[in-house]
């Protein structure tokens, strides 16, 4: 976004400022990162419900007879696994090794898929979607500024939601959506998220989305519902270890690199996969890991990680004190030799090195 250009607003920008929510730029947009209390937010969300307006989330359809074809080739997950109705969380690999953008691919039908992007990168990654489809000829349409999209979070979510719909949501796999009716109106329902506590994403045209959230808070007042800022989003994705794009992968790192093997498959060619092939093959030399500090202290992006003498070993991509387990978490890249559970770490804050444990993830 360059200098000149207004931030832009979400449908509900005027609701959340009205809620006394503390705004932030984000992403170009005017978003909510707080509205009372971070730590009440991010257990409300473990374990009650919680609402997000992540309206600046992008969406982008393909569409026609080579839809197949182009999603197969600029992801790194096998597409052909996908069905009606099925979601699969992905990455789309650069020309450079690295990482467009991780995103959520729906298939609606075989020449019909939805593609959810980061907020972010929506210029980047339709630019790069446009070059490489070339030499496809999919039909390529960006409804970014057509969709709202708010994320109804946490272990209610399921019950209060059903109130609003004859739809069985609780027969809604993970990672599967469906089309239909709630709060009166026709929405995308996406049994998904990014807070590990479970719930439903909701797609909704521009003009719907007060009333849809309306409809929520009334549902969930029993529950305890509370509308959730992006502060606590980030704190619960940590928990969970989801990757943060810009923190824990960028256009630099492979998804091998980064763990994300498991969306990673090489039984059909997509951008550079024998590259990524290869470094699977020949074992990376750093890894994404999560670790607790032992010490007191809070690790921050870009801090280094040490061994014990002190040798710069990797560095911190994202980190946080966990509200759920009251401890300081973080991930980071290592040497690969360092990135068993276990291995004894050290995280350079001010000048200290503070001593950390290797653990899996997720943490919670």
């Amino acid at each position: 976004m360059s200098d000149n250009q207004s931030v832009q607003s979400t449908s509900l920008t005027q609701l959340h400022i009205s809620l006394g929510a503390k705004m932030v730029s984000f992403a170009g947009f005017n978003m909510p990162v707080l509205y009372d209390n971070l730590i009440q937010e991010h257990l409300c969300v473990r374990k009650a419900m919680g609402v997000f307006d992540v309206s600046h989330m992008g969406e982008v359809w393909v569409e026609g007879s080579n839809s197949y074809a182009l999603v197969e080739y600029i992801t790194s997950n096998d597409v052909s696994t996908l069905y009606d109705g099925r979601i699969q969380y992905s990455c789309m690999p650069n020309s450079s090794g690295g990482i467009v953008d991780d995103l959520l691919v729906y298939r609606f039908n075989a020449e019909k898929y939805f593609l959810v992007i980061n907020a972010g990168n929506i210029d980047k990654d339709l630019a790069w979607i446009h070059e490489q489809n070339k030499n496809f000829g999919a039909t390529i349409t960006n409804v970014s500024s057509e969709y709202s999209l708010l994320a109804i979070q946490g272990p209610k979510a399921t019950q209060a939601l059903q109130k609003l719909t004859a739809i069985h949501l609780s027969e809604i796999p993970y990672y599967h959506f469906v089309e239909g009716n709630l709060a009166g109106l026709q929405l995308i329902i996406s049994c998904t998220g990014y807070t590990g506590a479970g719930g439903f994403e909701l797609y909704v045209k521009n003009a719907d989305t007060l009333a849809l959230w309306n409809k929520i808070f009334e549902a969930g007042a029993e529950f305890g519902i509370k509308p959730i800022g992006l502060g606590a989003r980030d704190t619960l994705r940590l928990e969970k270890g989801f990757c943060l794009y810009g923190n824990d992968i960028n256009d630099e790192t492979s998804p091998i690199e980064a763990g994300l093997g498991w969306i990673t498959k090489f039984n059909q060619a997509f951008v550079m996969s024998d590259h990524h092939k290869a470094i699977k093959d020949k074992k990376p030399s750093k890894k994404l890991i999560g670790f607790e500090l032992l010490e007191k202290g809070i690790p921050r992006q870009h801090y280094p990680l040490c061994d014990s003498t002190g040798k710069l070993i990797g560095e911190v991509t994202s980190g946080t004190m966990s509200p759920s387990l009251n401890k300081a978490i973080g991930l980071g890249y290592v040497m690969s030799e360092f990135s068993t559970a276990g291995s004894e770490i050290f995280v350079e804050i001010r000048g200290k090195l503070l001593k950390a444990s290797v653990c899996k993830i997720p943490f919670l």
